[in-house]
């Protein structure tokens, strides 16, 4: 147990192509406001929009898992009008982390930072900036891993299969 512990909040986006990840900085708040103005406005859209980092910029669909600044109307008006095509309130399912290819993301990043960690000299293991040095090395390490990226992207089809099988209930996902 450690005392006084500090959070590092990570949002976590990716396209075949490439993988975007922010990190929250020292206080910020990720309510509905910061995540429209800095998340969506700073990062996500200008990527999106980037051929750089995406198959082909007019085929890209923002899937979000409906946490509340993600689902507030404000921030499904701002996609609406910056021209990002994403799945709305009415089509995403919430609550529905086995469909979302991102959640495997957040897995593969959280063992490895977990195996960087323990790795440490003990005085080091609950670190803060030791931490925070072992999570964005990891995220440098995915940033451009596409095969990984088109796997997931493409496992989307079993996904659906496999939730219709199982008649919404839990997958293997």
């Amino acid at each position: 147990m450690v005392q006084n512990a500090r959070c590092i909040g990570i949002f976590v986006m990716f396209t075949a192509k490439k993988l975007l990840w922010v990190l929250k900085e020292d206080g910020q708040s990720w309510d509905g406001a910061y995540f429209r103005d800095i998340i969506l406005q700073k990062r996500v859209i200008p990527f999106l929009h980037n051929p750089i980092n995406v198959l082909d910029t007019n085929e890209v669909i923002f899937l979000h898992d409906k946490a509340p600044c993600m689902k507030a109307n404000a921030t499904q008006h701002l996609l609406e009008d910056e021209g990002v095509n994403f799945w709305g309130n009415s089509i995403w399912s919430g609550n529905s982390p086995d469909m979302n290819p991102a959640e495997n993301i957040g897995a593969i990043i959280k063992d490895k930072v977990e195996e960087l960690m323990t790795s440490e000299d003990r005085r080091d293991r609950y670190n803060y900036d030791v931490l925070n040095t072992n999570l964005e090395n990891t995220l440098k390490d995915l940033e451009d891993d596409t095969d990984l990226f088109i796997d997931l992207l493409c496992s989307m089809r079993k996904r659906f299969d496999a939730l219709g099988a199982a008649r919404g209930g839990h997958t293997r996902f």
